[in-house]
């Protein structure tokens, strides 16, 4: 069991900053060699395979935050777990029921949110694709300093708003402020209840 992200950028073509795409390579390289385990095509296309499915949530926050730190720029992201039956050299060559269900949730349920999910599980894909609509409430509104402070957590999970503070040049206040603009915490909630879940179906 193994989980696909697609997604693509919103609003490259209408940008000159390029920006973005140092740090989506940046954040796809963890996940191993491309274009084995990640791949961007079509200048703003992209897909990388996450072996912890239960971690999908969190890398698509981490995409999304990363690139909503830069002006103007947006992800969506279609999120596919399930089986990988064929193995290849490059992941956009590869197949099976994990990038079926990515493909099918990129397709299919992105006309009108930004984020969706499909799973083996029809429990599970209504439960999160109803919490991701309305995270996304928060999500797509991100200012660029919202999103900035959002990675910088997920990032450095014990960081404290002081050190936040410290690193921004801003007062703990405002960090604070930003923080819950950004509706970091219950975002964060959502993430653990979706560890908890796919990994509950994954081990049964």
């Amino acid at each position: 069991m193994t989980s696909i992200l697609t997604g693509d950028i919103i609003n490259s073509r209408k940008t000159t900053n390029i920006d973005w795409l140092k740090s989506l390579k940046e954040i796809l390289a963890h996940f191993g060699e491309s274009p084995k385990y990640w791949q961007i095509y079509r200048g703003d296309s992209f897909q990388v395979e996450v072996k912890k499915p239960e971690e999908a949530f969190l890398v698509a926050l981490k995409i999304k935050s990363a690139l909503k730190s830069i002006a103007n720029i947006d992800v969506r992201i279609g999120i596919g777990i399930g089986k990988k039956e064929y193995n290849a050299d490059k992941i956009t060559e590869a197949n099976g029921e994990a990038f079926i269900n990515s493909g099918f949730a990129f397709d299919n349920y992105l006309n009108k949110q930004s984020l969706a999910i499909k799973t083996p599980w029809q429990e599970i894909d209504k439960t999160f694709n109803i919490a991701f609509d309305l995270a996304l409430l928060t999500i797509d509104s991100w200012s660029v300093n919202s999103a900035e402070v959002f990675k910088i957590v997920l990032e450095n999970p014990e960081i404290t708003q002081k050190e936040i503070a410290k690193m921004l040049n801003i007062t703990q206040g405002r960090v604070s402020e930003r923080q819950k603009r950004a509706g970091l915490e219950p975002v964060l909630k959502l993430n653990n209840l979706f560890k908890i879940l796919i990994a509950q179906k994954i081990n049964k």
